[in-house]
C-alpha cells in the first residue's frame, strides 16, 4: 500500500529528491501512473543508453516531467484512487525500449513483468496447485548445503512452502562469499540495486557498488527477517552425501567444528556451495620457505600489518584489482605479479555515492526502484550478449569478435591511454591482446592511477620461485617481499569439491566429473543423482554480465516447482535422463564454440584443461529464464 499522503507531505523535500533522481526512470514512473504514452515519444530521442550518464535531455523537458510527477502524486494523495493495473505486454515493451535507448524484444516482456513485479506480487514464490497435507509436508525433508546468497534464497522459499529443511553451513554465520572475503577494498562489481533479491529490494546502499560489509549486512538481514536461524547448523560442514535407492533418501554426513560426525537423512539435497568458495593457491617452488606471512585474499589475515612493508601481490584479477589500490597508499612498496592483463571498464558510477534524494525516491515513489532495476538489468546483461558472438567474417579476429566488440576494445583502450598517458612501456604491459570479455571483465578501481605510484611496480615476467625474503622471476630478478598476498582466484573447476557425492548404483560424482569437467542439465541436475539439485552449478556463471542473484532465483524457482510436482504427484524421486542431460551439454558446448570464452587466444578460469567452457552460461538471461520456468517431468525418470 503506497502512502501518497506521506510522499507529498513536504513538497519541497519531494522536489529536491526528484531533482537528485534519474530523469528517464522518473519518466517511466510518470507513464505508469498516468498511462500517458506521449511522454515516451518525447523522451525516446534523448536516451542513448540505460544509465543516467547516457541521457541528453533538455532542461525544459526534464522540469516538465518532474513537475507533472509532483502533480500526479498529489492527485493520488487527494483522490485516494488505486494504483493503475500493470502495463500490457505491448506497453511494457515500449517502456522498456525507451528506458534503455534501444529496441527491447517482445520476448522480454513476460520475464520483466515477473522480475519487476509491477502488480505488487512475488511471482517466483511457489504456488501449490494441490497442496499436500501437513503430515505429507512434514515428512519431506530437505538439506541445503551452504548459507550464502543461493542457500539463503532456497531456505526462504522452502520455508514459504512449508517444506521442512536443515541448512548446514561450514562457517559461523551466513553470507558465503560476502562473509569469507573481507580483504581491503572487497566489493561487488554488479550494481547493487540489481544485485539483490527481486522480492527483497534494499534501500540501504550508500554507493552504487557497495563494499563487502554492506553486502554481508544485506544477506544477514534477509536471514534474520525470514527467521532462518533455527533451521541453520553453523560450523557444520557437509563431507559426503550418499543416495539410498531402496529408501529413496539421501544420507548426508556432516562434521561439526569439534570433530563430531553425524548422518542426516533427506528426501532432497540442494547444494548451494557455488563455484567460488575454495581458494586456488599456485604451486610455486619455495613458497613454503618464505619467512613472512602468505595468505589468499579470500582468507585475509586481519592481524597482518602491511604499513611500511614490502608487499608482493600475485594476481591481477577481480580481487587483485580491488585490493591493490586499497593498500598501495600504506605499504612501503607493492610489487604486483601479472600473468595476463585484463580488460578494464571505466564506470562513472563505480565510486559514486547514492544521493540522499535518490535513496528517498527509491524507497518511497512507486515503481521507481523497479524501473531503475530494469535499466541496470539491461545495461549489464543481455544488452551486450551479441557483442560476445564470433563474426566469422570479422577482419581482425585476434583482437575482437565483431564490430560491437571492437567498439568496446577501442573504448577501453582509450581509457588506458587517458589514465597512463604516454608511458608506452606500462601501456604495453596492461593492454590485452585478446578480445574484450575473453576473461572476466573488471571495473577500474583506480587501478591504473595506482600503477603510476612511485611505490608500485607491475612485473610481467613469470614467477619462477620464492625465497625466504623475495620472489624470483624467470629473468632472474629478485623482488624483495615481507608479505605475499595471493590474489589467485578459486578452484572453480572442481565444483562441489571436497564433498564426496555418491548417487544411484554407487556412482561417484567425482568419477563422472573428474577434477575439471562438471556437467549438469540446466546446471542443476545430473543423471544417477535423484533429487540432488545444484545452485550456481556448471555453465551458470554469468560471464557476459548480469546478476548472480537473478540466475539463482531462476534456479530456485525450478527446484521448488520440482519439489512441488514430486509431492503433489505422490512421487519419491526424479532423476535427469541421460539423453536429456547429454543433449543439453552438447547444445551448451555448441553455443560456446561461437563465443568469446572459447577464443583460441584465451586462458581463463572458465575453461578446463581440455579447453571446454565449464563455468559460464552461453545463454542470454531471457533464454535461461524460459528454460527454467517450468520443470518438464518428461526430462526425468520419476518414481
Amino acid at each position: 500500500m503506497v502512502d501518497f499522503a506521506a510522499i507529498v507531505a513536504d513538497e519541497a523535500e519531494l522536489r529536491q529528491a526528484l531533482a537528485e533522481s534519474d530523469i528517464v526512470t522518473l519518466a517511466m514512473v510518470l507513464v505508469q501512473l498516468t498511462g500517458d504514452d506521449a511522454i515516451l515519444d518525447a523522451v525516446a530521442p534523448c536516451v542513448r543508453g540505460p544509465w543516467d550518464y547516457a541521457v541528453t535531455m533538455p532542461d525544459g523537458l526534464a522540469d516538465e516531467i518532474r513537475g507533472r510527477l509532483v502533480e500526479t502524486l498529489n492527485d493520488y494523495a487527494a483522490s485516494g484512487r488505486a494504483l493503475p493495473p500493470a502495463p500490457t505486454a505491448a506497453q511494457l515493451q515500449r517502456m522498456m525500449s525507451v528506458s534503455v535507448g534501444e529496441a527491447v524484444s517482445d520476448e522480454y516482456a513476460p520475464m520483466m513483468a515477473e522480475e519487476l513485479a509491477l502488480d505488487d506480487t512475488d511471482p517466483r514464490g511457489i504456488e501449490w496447485r494441490d497442496k499436500p497435507g501437513a503430515e505429507t509436508l512434514g515428512q519431506f525433508k530437505t538439506v541445503i548445503i551452504g548459507a550464502g546468497m543461493s542457500g539463503i534464497l532456497a531456505a526462504i522459499r522452502l520455508q514459504e512452502a512449508g517444506i521442512p529443511f536443515t541448512l548446514f553451513e561450514k562457517n559461523d554465520t551466513v553470507g558465503g562469499t560476502w562473509y569469507e572475503n573481507d580483504y581491503p577494498g572487497c566489493g561487488v562489481d554488479t550494481p547493487n540495486h540489481f544485485y539483490s533479491y527481486s522480492f527483497e529490494p534494499s534501500h540501504i546502499w550508500t554507493h552504487f557498488y557497495s563494499k563487502r560489509d554492506k553486502l554481508f549486512g544485506y544477506l544477514a538481514g534477509c536471514a534474520d527477517k525470514y527467521g532462518l536461524g533455527p533451521h541453520i547448523r553453523f560450523e557444520t560442514e557437509v563431507t559426503a552425501a550418499t543416495y539410498d535407492e531402496a529408501a529413496a533418501l539421501w544420507r548426508v554426513d556432516v562434521r561439526a567444528a569439534d570433530g563430531t560426525v553425524e548422518t542426516h537423512t533427506a528426501n532432497a539435497v540442494i547444494s548451494a556451495v557455488g563455484q567460488l568458495n575454495r581458494p586456488q593457491v599456485p604451486d610455486i617452488p619455495g613458497l613454503d620457505d618464505f619467512a613472512g606471512p602468505v595468505f589468499h585474499t579470500a582468507r585475509w589475515d586481519q592481524d597482518c600489518v602491511l604499513d611500511g612493508k614490502n608487499v608482493a601481490m600475485v594476481g591481477t584479477g577481480a580481487s587483485g584489482m580491488q585490493t591493490g589500490p586499497a593498500i598501495a597508499g600504506g605499504v612501503g612498496h607493492l610489487t604486483i605479479f601479472q600473468r595476463t592483463p585484463h580488460w578494464v571498464i571505466a564506470n562513472p558510477n563505480y565510486h559514486r555515492s547514492v544521493a540522499l534524494g535518490k535513496k528517498w525516491v527509491l524507497q518511497h515513489v512507486p515503481y521507481y526502484a523497479r524501473w531503475y532495476r530494469f535499466q541496470l538489468f539491461w545495461g549489464y546483461s543481455d544488452g551486450i550478449h551479441q557483442a560476445l558472438q564470433v563474426d566469422p567474417d570479422w577482419h581482425m579476429p585476434d583482437l575482437s569478435l565483431n564490430a560491437r566488440n571492437e567498439r568496446f576494445r577501442q573504448s577501453m583502450t582509450k581509457h588506458l591511454r587517458r589514465e597512463l598517458g604516454d608511458d608506452e612501456a606500462l601501456l604495453a604491459k596492461v593492454t590485452p591482446a585478446y578480445p574484450p570479455y575473453g576473461k572476466r571483465m573488471l571495473i577500474d578501481n583506480h587501478w591504473f592511477r595506482m600503477l603510476k605510484r612511485d611505490n608500485v611496480d607491475l612485473v610481467t615476467d613469470p614467477v619462477a620461485k620464492v625465497e625466504a625474503d623475495a620472489i624470483v622471476t624467470a629473468d632472474g630478478a629478485r623482488h624483495a617481499a615481507d608479505v605475499i598476498v595471493m590474489a589467485t582466484g578459486f578452484q572453480a573447476q572442481r565444483m562441489l569439491w571436497p564433498m564426496h557425492i555418491v548417487g544411484r548404483d554407487g556412482v561417484v560424482l567425482r568419477d563422472v566429473w573428474g577434477d575439471d569437467n562438471p556437467k549438469a542439465y540446466l546446471g542443476i541436475t545430473m543423471p544417477s543423482f535423484p533429487n540432488f539439485f545444484v545452485l550456481y552449478g556448471p555453465n551458470t556463471n554469468l560471464g557476459h554480465g548480469g546478476s548472480a542473484i537473478f540466475h539463482a532465483e531462476c534456479q530456485v524457482r525450478y527446484v521448488m516447482k520440482s519439489l512441488r510436482n514430486l509431492m503433489e504427484g505422490g512421487h519419491a524421486s526424479m532423476e535427469c535422463r541421460q539423453e536429456v542431460h547429454d543433449d543439453y551439454v552438447e547444445r551448451c558446448d555448441d553455443a560456446h564454440s561461437r563465443m568469446v570464452w572459447a577464443h583460441p587466444g584465451m586462458n581463463n578460469w572458465y575453461r578446463n584443461a581440455e579447453g571446454r567452457v565449464i563455468s559460464n552460461s552461453p545463454w542470454r538471461l531471457v533464454d535461461y529464464w524460459a528454460m527454467t520456468a517450468e520443470p518438464d517431468f518428461d526430462d526425468y525418470i520419476v518414481a
